[in-house]
């Protein structure tokens, strides 16, 4: 629960940077900058591998939107016990979900990249995420002085 909890939040604050930034557009790229420049892929390697990033990146996004939903749906007071117990056990199959999509792709990505470049995606996912709270944490659009 925790960890969704932590998806939801993070996903709420990118969702509030992509409005106070004007676009998507601005946070991709600066994503798609420092994940090439963490992995240091070669020409051949870059090539191969943002086609399958894409496409695992865009499965992640769907399985957490629908997470989000979930929460939305838990999160008022009226909403019965049946309901709740529904949504806990869908946000565990969405959990699931994520872990067979991340298992799925490392094997994809591991075709394309070496297992020291897969490790260091991860890590420049996470840096990204941590770079982009402490952002909205500074920004005193977001409600925090």
């Amino acid at each position: 629960m925790k960890k969704l909890l932590f998806v939801a939040i993070v996903c709420l604050l990118t969702h509030a940077a992509v409005a106070q930034d004007g676009g998507n557009q601005k946070i991709e790229n600066a994503k798609i900058g420092l994940i090439t420049n963490r992995l240091n892929l070669s020409a051949e390697q870059s090539q191969q591998f943002w086609p399958i990033y894409n496409d695992f990146d865009g499965k992640k996004k769907e399985i957490r939107k629908q997470m989000r939903r979930l929460i939305v749906e838990t999160n008022t007071l009226t909403t019965p016990d049946e309901k709740i117990l529904a949504n806990i056990k869908e946000s565990l199959n969405l959990q699931q979900k994520e872990v067979d999509l991340e298992k799925e792709y490392v094997t994809k990505f591991l075709k394309v990249i070496n297992v020291r470049q897969l490790a260091e995606l991860y890590k420049a996912e996470q840096m990204f995420t941590q770079m982009l709270l402490q952002r909205l944490n500074r920004n005193p659009r977001s409600g925090k002085e």
